[in-house]
């Protein structure tokens, strides 16, 4: 047993992306640090719970602490969530899907972390946002994800726009997400706001077995019939790369 006088550090762990075999594209090292850690910050508890049994069945349920961390946490519970390590415990760190800190509020542990002195530990996973950079084709050195777009149609129709003009600008790849259920809305915008040459790459489902990744142009894409309801998508636009 580690002494209590050490401080103990915060794992970042990465899951899947949705309902695929978690060795099939996660490293052993992920299951070896589920095995040891029984103390876990996570962003759904029902599926943190889903996935530890999933990677470690043989971990006993009742053994485990976990604390939830999303949009309604208050801030000064994250001093609280994070004190096992002040003590020597090791926590670890879930995102519901995915890699934990990025494009999730997991962020704000990580940054408490480095304020306590915490060593912090990203292991390897499954990010959708460099997973869909990587079979996009698109400028993989120059790249900006840009989270959720505005959800009044205008203030949207203004953003896909001014993602289109910095991608002309600066040569940069423009990444960004909607709520699944909202995808084909989303896409129907996109194809009425850009320019029929500007490139877009639709990449659902990463790493499941109803992966589709496929880059056109706008013009193509109009032509193209594609049902992206409630599948996670990140959507990216080049202009004419």
């Amino acid at each position: 047993m580690k002494p209590v006088n050490l401080i103990g550090k915060l794992y970042l762990i990465p899951t899947t992306l949705g309902e695929s075999n978690p060795m099939d594209v996660l490293p052993h090292t992920v299951k070896r640090t589920v095995e040891l850690i029984d103390c876990y910050i996570v962003e759904n508890e029902k599926t943190a719970r889903k996935f530890i049994k999933s990677i470690c069945p043989e971990k006993v349920q009742a053994s485990l602490l976990l604390n939830t961390l999303n949009k309604h946490t208050e801030v000064s519970d994250h001093l609280k969530m994070i004190q096992p390590c002040l003590v020597g415990i090791d926590i670890g760190l879930m995102s519901e899907a995915g890699c934990p800190g990025v494009a999730d509020p997991g962020a704000a542990i990580v940054k408490i972390a480095h304020e306590k002195g915490i060593q912090v530990v990203p292991l390897v996973g499954p990010s959708s946002i460099l997973l869909a950079i990587m079979g996009s084709g698109m400028n993989g050195q120059s790249f900006a994800f840009n989270g959720y777009l505005p959800i009044d149609k205008s203030e949207k129709k203004a953003a896909i726009k001014n993602f289109e003009k910095l991608s002309f600008d600066k040569n940069q790849s423009q990444l960004f997400i909607e709520t699944p259920y909202r995808n084909n809305k989303l896409l129907e915008d996109i194809l009425q706001t850009l320019q029929p040459n500007t490139h877009l790459c639709i990449a659902a489902d990463i790493t499941l077995s109803t992966e589709y990744i496929k880059t056109m142009k706008v013009s193509d894409w109009k032509k193209a019939k594609l049902d992206l309801h409630n599948r996670p998508t990140i959507f990216i636009i080049h202009k004419n790369y």
